[in-house]
C-alpha cells in the first residue's frame, strides 16, 4: 500500500481508483512552505500548477516514487532532477484538449461578435442605451471562410483544426515538428459519417500575414522568448483577433497591449496571463480583452479524465 498526497484536488472517480487498488490517499492540501517538512512520509504526489515541486523539495523526499501533474505542463515540477532521482513524473496531455479547443473556439465566437463586452455592459447600460450598444456591435464577422492560424498542433492544436473546419475555416498550422498531420473529423462520434484529411503546416510569418484569428497551443517556460511579440504583431492583419489559453508569457502583453491601442489587434481573449494569479490591472480592465481565470481544462468531463488518467498511471507505475 502506497500512501498518496493529492495537494491540487482530483475527481471522486479517480480518487476511488485509487483507494480501490488499496492505497491511503490524502486529499487535505499542505501549504508550499510545509511540504519539505510533510512530503516526506508520501510515496506519491499529485499537483496542478498551483503546487511546485522543485529540486529541493524532491531531495527531501527519499521516499518519492511518482510525482503526478494533472495537466498538461510540467512547468512547476523538475522533472529532469526528478528522473535523475529516480522519481517518476507523470501527466495527463490528452484528457483535457476537448475542453482546452472548445474554449478556444467559444473565444473565437465571443471576439467576433462582441459579446465579452455586449455582457459587461448591457446589465448597466442595457436599460438606457439599448440602441446605441447594438450600433455598436454592428460590425461583427462570421467565423466561416476566415483563416484560422493555430500555433502548435498537438492534441489541442488538432482538436480545434477539426472544430475550426467543421465551421467552416480554413486552417493554417504552424508547428517545427512535422510538415503535415492527418485528421480525423468525427460527426456524431459515427463511423460513418467521418471525414479524413491531411493538413500541411505552414511557416510561422507566413500563418501571421495571413490569419483572421491566432490561438496558441504549445507549452511555455518563463525565461523564453514571447512567441507573439512586436516583431510578430508587426507582421498580421489589420484587425487580427488573438486567443491564448496555453501559458501566460506566450504573448507579450506590452506588445499585445500597444497593437489592441493602435487597431491592428482588432481584440485578444486571455485564459492565461504572465502574472498568474495576480495579472496586470491594465489587462484586466482592457475594454477589448476577453477574460477568463485559467479554466481550459475546468470541465467536468475533462476533470474525471484527468483523474482516472493520473490514477490508472500511478497505479501501474506502483505495481510494475
Amino acid at each position: 500500500m502506497a500512501k498518496i498526497l493529492i495537494n491540487d484536488g482530483i475527481h471522486p472517480d479517480g480518487q476511488r481508483l485509487l483507494e480501490n487498488a488499496g492505497h491511503e490517499v490524502h486529499t487535505t492540501k499542505i501549504p508550499q512552505d510545509e511540504l519539505a517538512a510533510k512530503l516526506p512520509a508520501y510515496d506519491a504526489i499529485c499537483v496542478r500548477s498551483a503546487t511546485k515541486v522543485r529540486q529541493a523539495l524532491i531531495d527531501q523526499c527519499p521516499n518519492l516514487k511518482i510525482i503526478g501533474r494533472g495537466g498538461v505542463g510540467l512547468d512547476n515540477i523538475d522533472v529532469d532532477h526528478a528522473a535523475s532521482k529516480g522519481v517518476h513524473v507523470i501527466n495527463t496531455p490528452a484528457a483535457s484538449s476537448q475542453a482546452v479547443a472548445e474554449l478556444a473556439i467559444g473565444q473565437m465566437f465571443s471576439l467576433a461578435r462582441f459579446l465579452y463586452d455586449a455582457d459587461r455592459k448591457m446589465p448597466v447600460e442595457g436599460d438606457t442605451s439599448f440602441k446605441s450598444l447594438k450600433k455598436s456591435y454592428a460590425k461583427g464577422v462570421e467565423l466561416r471562410g476566415k483563416k484560422l492560424g493555430i500555433i502548435g498542433f498537438g492534441r489541442i492544436g488538432q482538436e480545434v483544426a477539426r472544430i475550426g473546419l467543421g465551421i467552416g475555416m480554413e486552417v493554417l498550422p504552424v508547428d517545427m515538428a512535422f510538415d503535415e498531420m492527418r485528421i480525423e473529423v468525427d460527426i456524431f462520434r459515427s463511423k460513418n459519417a467521418a471525414l479524413s484529411l491531411t493538413l500541411p503546416t505552414v511557416e510561422m510569418k507566413e500563418m501571421l500575414a495571413e490569419a483572421d484569428f491566432i490561438t496558441i497551443h504549445v507549452p511555455f517556460k518563463t525565461g523564453n522568448k514571447a512567441l507573439l511579440g512586436k516583431e510578430e504583431f508587426g507582421i498580421m492583419k489589420e484587425g487580427i483577433r488573438i486567443i491564448n489559453t496555453a501559458r501566460g508569457g506566450a504573448i507579450d502583453e506590452d506588445a499585445l497591449l500597444e497593437a489592441l491601442e493602435s487597431g491592428k489587434v482588432a481584440a485578444a481573449a486571455l485564459d492565461v496571463f504572465e502574472n498568474e494569479p495576480s495579472p496586470r490591472k491594465d489587462i484586466l480592465t482592457h475594454p477589448r480583452i476577453a477574460l477568463s481565470p485559467h479554466i481550459g481544462a475546468s470541465t467536468q468531463e475533462a476533470q474525471r479524465k484527468i483523474g482516472l488518467q493520473l490514477a490508472t498511471q500511478i497505479i501501474d507505475i506502483l505495481e510494475g
